[in-house]
């Protein structure tokens, strides 16, 4: 396996975006030895594995226990529940080293192995947790990879939206909620945990990184420009600063947080050269 490289990964279609290779790519950032090869080789061991056994399988549900038992009660893959916010859980070289991580990052393998076997096992970026799913008879299975693939019932989906929406989705809603997530918000949205992580930590080099990373992938990203404009003030990194804050009020000038952007740059000496 070779690692794409990020001036190219903006030009490919969402869908053609290669979702192991670029999740190593973001993980070779902060191990740069890192050498993909064994980790293909390892996702591929998983899924020989389970190749004589899903072939036999005739209905699609029971095709994925099977993927799910051997990578969770098998193999251990887990959950990271006791340290949650540990970056390690999403760098998909360490998930895979020590069989724990996020529920992003477990996705991630669970639908890699499950699309080896010729499985159309698709991330959704739900509301709090990442899940999966699978279209089955007309309807789908959605799963839970941080806690075991377990399959989740319409009622749990209703009650675990509510607290981000602020009502439970009706099923037009939910249905929506449960759209496959491309490759390229599948990466993105690895890419901004880890920069609230490293936010949250006062890291800003890994910070400013990680936001620089989404922009690679969604240039002029408005967030993501004030994402990394304000660990480069953070850095002391003026231009830089200068230049992505106020690309940010100008593609984004109602946020509402435009005015405390404003002050900061104020603050920092930056707001005439930035505005004008």
């Amino acid at each position: 396996m070779h690692l794409p490289d990020w001036t190219t990964l903006v030009a490919l279609d969402d869908e053609a975006l290669p979702l192991l290779p670029a999740a190593l790519l973001i993980a070779r950032d902060e191990y740069p030895d890192l050498d993909p090869a064994p980790y293909d080789a390892l996702v591929q061991a998983h899924a020989e594995h389970l190749r004589a056994e899903v072939a036999a399988i005739e209905l699609q549900p029971l095709k994925m226990a099977a993927i799910n038992r051997h990578l969770f009660d098998e193999l251990g893959y887990t959950g990271n529940h006791d340290e949650y916010y540990d970056p390690r859980n999403s760098y998909l070289n360490q998930v895979l080293d020590r069989r724990l991580g996020n529920p992003i990052s477990l996705a991630m393998v669970q639908m890699e192995v499950a699309r080896r076997l010729d499985i159309p096992l698709d991330g959704v970026s739900f509301p709090g947790h990442f899940l999966v799913r699978l279209p089955v008879d007309g309807g789908l299975l959605v799963m839970d990879p941080f806690n075991g693939g377990r399959p989740l019932a319409v009622e749990e989906l209703r009650e675990r939206a509510k607290p981000h929406l602020g009502q439970a989705p009706d099923d037009s809603t939910l249905l929506q909620i449960l759209s496959p997530a491309t490759p390229r918000a599948i990466l993105v949205r690895v890419l901004r945990n880890l920069h609230g992580l490293y936010a949250e930590t006062g890291e800003w080099d890994r910070a400013a990184r990680s936001a620089d990373r989404v922009l690679r992938l969604t240039p002029a990203q408005p967030e993501a420009l004030r994402d990394r404009g304000l660990a480069y003030l953070e850095l002391d990194y003026l231009p830089g600063a200068r230049q992505d804050l106020g690309r940010y009020l100008e593609l984004a000038p109602e946020a509402t947080d435009a005015e405390q952007i404003r002050e900061r740059l104020i603050d920092a000496g930056g707001i005439r050269t930035a505005l004008h």
